[in-house]
C-alpha cells in the first residue's frame, strides 16, 4: 500500500480514541473543544458497538461533519471492519460481529439479531452506511500517525497491511517500531493514557467499561477526558511527557 506523507501541523490537531456507542460522553467532549475552522479533528475509530448509542453516534459525527467546524477525518476501527464484512463489504471476522458488541449496534437501530448482513445493510440509513464504507485506514500528520490499533513493528508504511492496522495489539504495543512517526492509536483499553515515546501514544481508555472517553491535542500537548456517565470534561497539560525524551535521539530508521 503507498501512504501520503503526513501535512504540517500548524493548528490544533484532536484525535478522539474508541468511543463505542457512548454519545453523552461524546457530546461533553465536543463542546469542551471550542473547535476552530482551522482546527483537524480525527476519530480513530470503533464508533459502534459494546455501548447503547451507535445510531446516535453516528447522527453526531454526521451532524459534525455537515457543519463543517473544522477539518474531519474518521478512520475505521476494527469493530467498523467486523460490521463492514458482516454486512457483505469488504472487512475481516464478520461472523465474530454479534459476539463482540454488533448485537447492542443493532438494538441501537432497532434490527433484530436474526437478520442476515445484506438485510441489515439495506435496512440502516443510506448516509450512515456511505459513512462505514467511507472510512479511512490511516492518517498521517507532521510526526503523529493516527491509526486504530497499530502497526506492525519491523515492517515500512507501505508494507503494512489494512489487517494489521485494524486489529494488532500486543506485537505492536511491546515492541518499537521503525517509523518516523509517533503513532497515537486506540484499540486496545488502558486504564489511563499509555505513553511510550517517542514511539506511541495509546488513548482507549476504555469508555464503554467504565472508563473515560480520551482526546490527545497533539500540537499544544493537552490531553482533554470525560469519565462514563459524566459531562464534566477535564484537560491535562502533558507536554511534559515530551520534554522527557526531548533530549534523547531517535534511533536511526
Amino acid at each position: 500500500m503507498k501512504w501520503k506523507r503526513g501535512t504540517p501541523v500548524t493548528a490544533r490537531c484532536f484525535i478522539v480514541g474508541d468511543i463505542h456507542a457512548c454519545p453523552q460522553e461524546l457530546e461533553a467532549l465536543l463542546a469542551a473543544l471550542y473547535l476552530q475552522r482551522e482546527d483537524r479533528l480525527v476519530y480513530l475509530g470503533d464508533y459502534v458497538d459494546r455501548g447503547p448509542g451507535a445510531r446516535e453516534v453516528v447522527d453526531l459525527l454526521l451532524e459534525l461533519k455537515a457543519a463543517a467546524v473544522c477539518e474531519l477525518t474518521f478512520l475505521k476501527g476494527n469493530h467498523e471492519d467486523m460490521f463492514l464484512d458482516f454486512m457483505g463489504y469488504n472487512g475481516h471476522y464478520g461472523e465474530a460481529f454479534l459476539f463482540n458488541g454488533g448485537s447492542a449496534t443493532l438494538q441501537s437501530y432497532d434490527l433484530p439479531q436474526t437478520l442476515q448482513g445484506r438485510e441489515v445493510a439495506a435496512m440502516l440509513p443510506p448516509a450512515h452506511l456511505e459513512f462505514l464504507l467511507d472510512l479511512k485506514i490511516l492518517y498521517p500528520v507532521g510526526e503523529t500517525l493516527c491509526v486504530h490499533a497499530g502497526v506492525s513493528p519491523l515492517k515500512s508504511l507501505e508494507e503494512q497491511s489494512e489487517e494489521e492496522l485494524l486489529w494488532i495489539r500486543q506485537e505492536f504495543i511491546l515492541h518499537p517500531h521503525a517509523l518516523p512517526y509517533t503513532v497515537v492509536f486506540g484499540h486496545t483499553p488502558q486504564r489511563e493514557v499509555f505513553f511510550d515515546l517517542p514511539y506511541k501514544v495509546g488513548i482507549d481508555t476504555g469508555l464503554v467499561y467504565g472508563g473515560k472517553l480520551s482526546c490527545l491535542e497533539v500540537t499544544e500537548k493537552k490531553l482533554f477526558q470525560v469519565a462514563r456517565g459524566s459531562r464534566k470534561v477535564k484537560v491535562t497539560d502533558v507536554a511534559s511527557r515530551w520534554r522527557e525524551v526531548a533530549a534523547r535521539v531517535r534511533p536511526s530508521r
